[in-house]
């Protein structure tokens, strides 16, 4: 089977959610992920979060073009964090038809995540959906090792950790700790590339890169096929590849996802990965 490809928000953050559905399917994406809050609930809240009347428009738009959501983002948690804050983006993300909650934790406290994150679980759980954790390394769930240690100890069949090979290979995390993980709680990643840096960046700088300007597969120095080896094979890689320099420059929007489509089937078939 050929391995899914989902195109990520920040790939084409420019488009609407309508348009996303359809540079996705001109670009030969099976799947989008789905833009729900942009902050915290009760101020990061989309369009298509508050408004029944476009959800029902994307539901007919994937429909019409056989493409179906991967995941909804974002549920940060924070220390002010109100886990019942989050019902709304839960119930949308379910109606939506999504599989998977991205999570991530910026939250240093040793207990409250612990709590947080495992009460998000059960409310996903209860809607058929599941939370995967993206460890990004300017928060402070910061690397592979502490969203290990977290789903660890949360112990939830509905978590799991969405890995992105940037948030990967800048936080130092090892294609050896990977491989000794649970298969299971690895049920989509995000792919993209980067080049090797001769000193550590700042924060600044890696939230820009994340942001803004990451690499196609197969043109920077992150050894992606070792991590794909270490994932379970056939997973949906979800397209994570903001390029906001190409952009500004006039390439269009389904250019640059097909550019990026093309990109990881080269590199899958390189690594013999689907």
């Amino acid at each position: 089977m050929t391995r899914p490809l989902s195109l990520s928000y920040y790939t084409v953050p420019e488009l609407s959610p309508l348009e996303t559905v359809a540079a996705a399917a001109q670009a030969g994406c099976s799947h989008v992920g789905l833009r729900l809050l942009g902050g915290q609930p009760g101020g990061g809240e989309t369009p298509l979060l508050l408004e029944a009347a476009l959800q029902a428009e994307i539901l007919a738009a994937m429909a019409d073009r056989g493409i179906a959501a991967l995941d909804a983002n974002t549920a940060r948690i924070v220390p002010e964090t109100r886990v019942s804050d989050y019902i709304p983006f839960l119930d949308t993300a379910a109606r939506l038809g999504a599989r998977h909650v991205m999570a991530s934790v910026d939250d240093a406290d040793p207990a409250r995540p612990v709590d947080n994150v495992c009460r998000l679980c059960d409310l996903a759980a209860e809607r058929g959906l599941t939370v995967d954790l993206e460890f990004v390394p300017w928060m402070a769930l910061s690397d592979l090792s502490a969203a290990a240690d977290l789903v660890r100890i949360c112990n939830r069949d509905a978590l799991g950790i969405a890995l992105d090979t940037l948030h990967f290979h800048r936080s130092g995390s090892s294609v050896e700790d990977l491989a000794r993980l649970p298969r299971r709680r690895f049920r989509y990643a995000q792919i993209c590339d980067a080049p090797a840096l001769e000193t550590p960046p700042k924060r600044d700088d890696l939230i820009f890169e994340a942001t803004q300007e990451r690499l196609l597969p197969g043109h920077g120095d992150i050894d992606l096929a070792a991590i794909l080896r270490a994932l379970p094979g056939g997973i949906p890689l979800a397209l994570e590849i903001p390029q906001a320099t190409l952009a500004a420059s006039g390439i269009s929007a389904v250019e640059r996802v097909s550019r990026a489509v093309a990109a990881t089937r080269k590199l899958l078939a390189g690594a013999g990965a689907g």
